[in-house]
This record gives C-alpha cells, structure tokens and sequence, in this order.
C-alpha cells in the first residue's frame, strides 16, 4: 500500500491506522442512520480537508478495502455487506390511541432482521403486554415479529386495530354471527366479536427471554 500524498505529511502506518478508522467510522454511522457518511462528514469527523479525506477514500476503494455504490457517498465497507439479507423493522412499544400503528411517535427503535428467516415482506417488531397470549407462547414483554399485511387467513394470530388500539389475536370467522371473533389464548379472557376489524399484519416469530 502507497502513502498518500495529503499534505499532512502523514507516514505509512499512519494513514493505514487513520484508514482503518474511517471504516470503523462509516461503519457506526451505517448502524446508526442506516446510511453512509458524507464525504464532508468524514472529513469533519477526521480533521482533514474534504479532499483529502476524497483521496484516502480512493485508495481505500483501489485497495478493496471500500466498494462503490450509488448514493449520496458511493461507499460500501466490506462489513456492510452483511446487511445486504438484511431488513431493518420498526419496534413498536406502547401505541398512542389515534396514532397510526408505525407512527413515528409509537416507533421505540429500528432491528435488524435476516430475510434468509424471515421471507419476503416488511416486518414490524410490536411489544407484547398482558396474559392474553401465554398459551400461545407469547408473555408480557416478549417482542413479536409481525408480517405487515391487511388480511389473514383464519387461525393465524393477528394485530387487529379496533377503535385505534392495537391488540394481539389469533383470528376466526364466526359463521353464525356473521362476526370476526378474535381469540385470546388464555382461558380467563373471553373470544372477543366484531363486525369489522382493521388488520395490520400477521405474527410469525417471537423474541423472548430463555428462562
């Protein structure tokens, strides 16, 4: 590897300790915005001059170190492209009566989530709170991961919103009744109707803590 001419007068090991650090600094900053810095931004955070700072990411990118891409950088480290399988999804805490669902207002925080597990499709992370779920394995604080979609096929559990509130059901058709009955899976708490309900999406996986 050359040095880089940057007018720092910089020696070799010097600018390969000052490139590993952009890395680990676009790098959190990928984490943290889900996007890559500016080159402005690099050089602000670094001290140097925004050319300079365009020069070292040129050598980066002729030494692999850097791939290049569309957007607003043309950056990609080698880590990044471990998020390539990977989407990102709203935690949804405690939901604001007549907030929409994914509000910003409602949104705790962003996860991670492999697609390779998960399909095809946007997924929402909702926090669970209550009993009403337990035999279905679901308990008070578990995170579940959630499908969005607007219909369900019956016997699947499902975020229903009725009267702006989210709740967590599984989810039937009372023939009878002409009604939606939504079922939680706990026998102290009775099936609930409904001649209409709003679905925001399915569950598929739970986050839990092992006990």
């Amino acid at each position: 590897m050359f040095p880089i001419d940057t007018g720092d007068n910089l020696m070799r090991s010097k600018d390969q300790e000052l490139m590993r650090s952009i890395i680990d600094f676009i790098n959190d900053y990928h984490l943290e915005n889900y996007t890559t810095p500016t080159m402005q931004e690099i050089a602000d955070k670094f001290n140097l001059a925004k050319s300079s700072a365009s020069r070292y990411v040129a050598v980066m990118r002729e030494n692999g170190m850097l791939e290049h891409t569309k957007g607003k950088s043309g950056m990609k480290t080698l880590s990044m492209n471990k998020f390539d399988n990977v989407s990102l999804a709203p935690v949804v805490g405690t939901v604001a009566c007549g907030k929409p669902l994914l509000a910003e207002e409602n949104v705790e925080t962003y996860l991670p989530l492999p697609t390779s597990i998960l399909g095809k499709g946007k997924f929402f992370i909702l926090k669970a709170h209550g009993d009403s779920m337990k035999n279905a394995g679901i308990n008070d604080g578990d995170y579940v991961i959630v499908r969005k979609q607007d219909s369900a096929e019956v016997g699947q559990i499902v975020v229903a919103l009725i009267d702006d509130e989210a709740t967590l059901k599984r989810y039937y058709l009372d023939n009878e009744r002409q009604q939606v009955r939504l079922h939680p899976e706990n026998d102290k708490y009775e099936d609930m109707y409904f001649d209409n309900i709003i679905i925001q999406g399915v569950a598929v996986k739970v986050i839990a803590d092992v006990k």
